[in-house]
């Protein structure tokens, strides 16, 4: 999820749903005790029965409200994107800009980062940090290129880990090339490795953000010998939507990476490796459980990945003090049928099919996962517990400060350096049964430095 949005907007506006749904309930009720008619002792007993028949009706309307707004905000997706980070100033600081923000946590982070602003028309790339002053609460960055928009005029914006705009701004040719997939061609940039390996990397980006945060992976998966493809998927803002509008939150989009596989497949790739970032991460575990093509994906690199999506919404719920119970009622109006018309999806999501950490043992393709201790969207405990449960077939590496999907941001060297090694071992030549392994010593062979035999 990049840079994927919070779940919901603040705790004003949460506060506000939940009084409109307590005023609603509260009408309703005054509405009904006004119609009854009734005189002396027996008034006030009824009197008594419907305040208290009113107070725990308001309670519950209430709930149920809040129960229900937090659902929503989970699976619609979020068209406008809130601009939250606030521009000081745009400076010139040697031989280019630099940019006075108001100090977040995002922006006090150092790293590479993408700043868009002017309602996503605007894109720069943002580097190191030239001051910090926690007391002003301000911070100064570098800008090491403007894609597009004047930032001069920029007041506001949103941080993100998207970097680069497209393939040719880290300066690889690419394809734009569509994907059949349901209700249409879902669009993808398609990166050629210089020779091809036979084997493709399916790059599939997070909730409410888009193939742009991929390009972090494609130099890596090129190096690699691997073509790249990166794609869009339903309701992303590009590929054609879902019929009910909603995200199934790697339920029902994992079908768009099946159709990739089998766009790839068709053009010469025999086995593929899924890149998956936040709720990417989540949609790729669906592929590789799913698709008729699981013994073709060779492996798994996921990147802050959504490993169980219950504990991902009791913490959203927490993060916005929304109580527990509310919460899983809200989980509930998710993935039971008989919430389907006041949530407005098509079908139930089935959270319980989506938690790993249950699933452990079911995990059969190789994965490497990375995770920020510090991720504030998707907790990293998960992703450690599956590592934890399955061992022979998940391979865990932490980061920290990195917060969500941004840690690549931090340390571009290093996330290269392990995807690179960890893959290299997952990709080097299968042996077929019987051939002798030319890395281990043959019978009547020395390893290399081990003496031989005596003269």
């Amino acid at each position: 999820m990049a840079s994927s949005p919070r779940l919901l907007p603040d705790q004003h506006r949460i506060s506000t749903a939940r009084g409109k749904a307590v005023r609603a309930a509260m009408v309703e009720v005054t509405a009904s005790a006004n119609d009854v008619s009734v005189k002396g002792s027996a008034k006030w007993a009824l009197g008594g029965i419907i305040g208290g028949s009113a107070a725990a009706g308001l309670l519950a309307a209430g709930s149920s409200a809040l129960a229900l707004y937090f659902a929503r905000r989970v699976i619609t997706p979020a068209r406008v994107k809130v601009e939250d980070q606030e521009v000081l100033a745009v400076i010139r600081g040697g031989p280019g800009l630099q940019l006075i923000l108001a100090a977040t946590p995002e922006a006090t982070v150092e790293g590479v980062y993408g700043f868009f602003f002017d309602g996503g028309r605007g894109h720069a790339r943002i580097g190191r940090i030239v001051s910090y002053s926690p007391a002003e609460r301000t911070v100064q960055r570098e800008v090491e290129a403007v894609y597009s928009g004047d930032l001069g005029t920029a007041r506001r914006g949103y941080w993100s880990g998207a970097a680069y705009p497209d393939p040719a701004s880290i300066g690889l040719p690419s394809e734009d090339v569509d994907v059949d997939v349901d209700g249409g061609t879902a669009p993808a940039w398609l990166v050629r490795a210089p020779q091809e390996s036979g084997i493709w990397a399916i790059m599939v980006h997070g909730r409410g953000a888009s193939r742009q945060e991929c390009l972090r992976a494609v130099r890596t998966s090129r190096e690699l010998g691997m073509s790249s493809l990166l794609i869009t998927y339903r309701n992303d803002g590009l590929a054609p939507s879902a019929q009910d509008g909603r995200y199934g939150l790697g339920s029902t989009e994992w079908r768009d990476v099946e159709a990739a596989i089998s766009y790839a497949l068709e053009r010469g790739a025999r086995e593929v490796v899924l890149f998956g970032w936040s709720m990417g991460g989540a949609i790729c575990l669906q592929t590789a459980d799913l698709s008729r093509y699981h013994h073709l994906i060779r492996a798994m690199v996921l990147d802050a990945p959504v490993i169980n999506w219950v504990n991902v919404l009791a913490h959203h719920a927490e993060l916005n003090r929304i109580p527990s119970a509310v919460g899983r009622y809200g989980q509930l109006m998710m993935s039971h049928k008989l919430g389907r018309r006041l949530t407005g999806l098509a079908a139930p999501v089935d959270l319980k099919a989506m938690d790993w950490v249950s699933r452990a043992v079911e995990l059969r393709t190789p994965t490497l996962i990375i995770h920020s201790v510090d991720d504030e969207y998707v907790p990293y405990g998960p992703s450690a517990a599956l590592a934890e449960k399955n061992p022979e077939m998940v391979t865990f590496e932490t980061f920290d400060r990195a917060r969500h999907t941004k840690e690549w941001n931090v340390d571009p060297e290093r996330w290269e350096r392990l995807v690179t090694a960890w893959l290299g071992q997952q990709l080097a030549p299968r042996l077929n049964p019987g051939q002798p392994d030319p890395q281990q010593p043959q019978a009547g062979e020395f390893a290399p430095g081990e003496p031989g035999p005596a003269a």
